[in-house]
């Protein structure tokens, strides 16, 4: 599996997100910016990622990621800051 098809997999999934994919093969670091994501936990917000790529990962075609959830206000903070 490539970036561009978790990308694609994460986009359709989650409304209006803005996806960064990063990595190859079965290992992929992942960014998701997205309104969605107001309000909710930490674990609910991965929850909802995990939801896009599950059958991936179900399957071994997606063996490890790292993710990282922001709303669009927290991404804006994270930018100033240096963070992301």
């Amino acid at each position: 599996m490539n970036p561009e098809q978790v990308q694609a997999l994460l986009e359709a999934g989650i409304e209006g997100a803005q996806v960064s994919v990063q990595g190859g093969g079965s290992r992929f670091d992942i960014a998701v910016v997205a309104e969605a994501f107001d309000g909710l936990s930490r674990v609910r917000r991965q929850q909802l990622v995990y939801g896009c790529i599950n059958a991936s990962i179900a399957d071994g075609t997606i063996h490890a990621v790292t993710i990282q959830t922001y709303t669009p206000a927290e991404w804006d903070k994270a930018q100033r800051m240096g963070l992301a």
